[in-house]
């Protein structure tokens, strides 16, 4: 057992969270902590620098480090701290180590006997979640998922009967691609797209899965949160074969596509799609 009272420990790294979009997010702590620092270690120096020029924060040395290079960079730092000098990380937008590199440079200096500290701040997927109306008693923050498909896909298969809200981030290059591959594997649940959070063009899709799939993608621009409902186990319903024709005969006349209409029923009643397809074609012969 370790316990670390971090304010009476001499070594210490501070973790700084920076604005995800509106400046005015920077606290008085962060920025005083940030003016007290004789290094900054951050993801891209040329952010950091524009960022702290507009709180007159001028004159720090940098660090650069980055996913590629953070165990050797962290070390570089480790040997910082324990020289005496202040030194804070702090990533490009957001908390550091959240889907952002820090992780090892936080479980290095722990191991070194150095104590961590974050400063609060801003954090999108914290403002994406209490704004969604979706379960918030419990969550999993899962990130980014892989950018090839089929690792997504087996990452969403391992993730479909998790019965909390799930929490993802996604960029627009694939925005799309990645809403399909989750409305493939979900199934239809309740979802919500936040994007541009605390800018002034913040914005909260809200819909089902099935909805979001065919979205206008030249709508969305900026980093992306998706929110989805966790899984419901709900017992099988007894449905007749002619209720399940009716259903789909609505859906195809509503414009859904008849592959959508059998999933679409499949995931309301808990039924495989195989025997729904074997209902249909009875009925069609």
């Amino acid at each position: 057992m370790k316990r670390n009272k971090n304010f009476e420990n001499n070594l210490i790294l501070y973790l700084v969270a920076t604005p995800i979009g509106n400046l005015n997010e920077m606290n008085q702590r962060a920025i005083d902590i940030i003016k007290n620092a004789d290094i900054i270690a951050c993801e891209d120096t040329r952010v950091a620098s524009k960022l702290l020029s507009l709180f007159n924060i001028h004159k720090k040395n940098f660090i650069s480090m980055e996913l590629h290079n953070e165990k050797e960079r962290a070390y570089q730092i480790i040997e910082h701290i324990k020289s005496g000098k202040n030194v804070i990380y702090m990533s490009d937008a957001g908390y550091p180590a959240i889907s952002d590199p820090g992780q090892i440079l936080v479980k290095l200096c722990l191991d070194n006997d150095i104590c961590v500290s974050s400063v609060s701040g801003p954090c999108a997927l914290i403002n994406a979640l209490s704004s969604s109306g979706l379960d918030t008693n419990h969550f999993l923050f899962y990130g980014f998922l892989k950018s090839k498909q089929s690792s997504r896909l087996k990452e969403l298969e391992e993730l479909k009967n998790i019965p909390y809200t799930i929490i993802f981030y996604e960029s627009i290059h694939r925005i799309l691609k990645t809403i399909n591959d989750i409305y493939d594997v979900f199934g239809n649940r309740d979802m919500v797209i936040a994007r541009e959070l605390t800018k002034i063009n913040e914005e909260y899709i809200f819909g089902s899965t099935y909805e979001l799939k065919d979205i206008d993608e030249t709508t969305l621009k900026g980093e992306m949160v998706l929110i989805v409902e966790g899984f419901k186990n709900i017992e099988k319903e007894e449905i007749s074969d002619e209720k399940i024709i009716s259903e789909i005969n609505d859906y195809l006349n509503k414009n859904m596509s008849k592959k959508d209409a059998v999933k679409y029923i499949a995931d309301k009643y808990k039924i495989n799609k195989k025997e729904i397809y074997k209902i249909v074609n009875k009925i069609n012969n």
